[in-house]
């Protein structure tokens, strides 16, 4: 019998470990055109995020959004959009991301109350969606195709 593994790397899959934090959150590593953070996998979440204090960091091209972003104990929170983005999560890439902006403050407080440390974003269900995603929650291992 195969392995999840090789069964997905044969069907053109790629695989990027994932860490479990304090918080029982998977974390992933990822880029942002060209640039790393640290960034929850959110099922959950419909929009790939990042930060305000992270424009600068990922080279981000903002504009004004009337969509208001909710989530995490937090309602109605102005949020920016950029578009035309690279998203590398370990050998998956994918171009002309769109990423919603937003006041990440409450969920890195949260985090660091729990001896997590904070991140640049979470990863969406649009991009898990658009990626194919799989997650081995024993192995603690992301594929995307």
């Amino acid at each position: 019998m195969l392995s999840l593994k090789k069964f997905l790397t044969e069907k053109g899959y790629f695989k990027t470990s994932l860490v479990l934090t304090n918080t029982n959150h998977f974390e992933v590593t990822a880029k942002i055109n060209e640039i790393e953070g640290r960034f929850i996998l959110d099922t959950g979440a419909s929009n790939t995020c990042v930060g305000f204090d992270c424009i600068e960091h990922f080279n981000l091209i903002t504009q004004e959004s009337e969509i208001k972003a909710a989530g995490a104990g937090a309602t109605n929170m102005v949020t920016q959009i950029s578009k035309k983005n690279s998203l590398e999560i370990g050998n998956w890439k994918k171009d002309k991301v769109k990423i919603v902006l937003f006041d990440l403050t409450h969920v890195n407080s949260a985090l660091t109350i729990h001896d997590a440390l904070p991140v640049h974003g979470i990863i969406g269900a649009d991009m898990l969606k658009k990626g194919k995603a799989i997650i081995d929650y024993e192995k603690k291992i992301l594929f995307l195709k």
